[in-house]
């Protein structure tokens, strides 16, 4: 992984809920670094997006991943 502040995202086993928790929070820095200028900083605001692109996508996945694990376990396995 890159370097960054929040580039341990994906470093881990996260669950949901901690992927939504750290989404809202990249989210909110985007919020506060842009009432105060910086995402006028290209590199600043490029790390942040990719953090915050990652989150999204490791966040979308894991929450499919445990809508289909919660899935089977209610239904079993699908055959065909």
């Amino acid at each position: 992984m890159k370097s960054g502040k929040h580039r341990h995202v994906l470093e881990h086993d996260r669950s949901v809920a901690e992927l939504h928790q750290e989404l809202r929070l990249l989210q909110l820095e985007w919020l506060d670094a842009k009432e105060v200028g910086l995402t006028e900083c290209e590199k600043y605001r490029r790390d942040l997006m990719g953090d915050l692109e990652e989150c999204r996508a490791a966040y979308v996945g894991a929450a499919v991943t445990e809508i289909a694990a919660l899935r089977a376990d209610l239904s079993g396995c699908l055959v065909g």
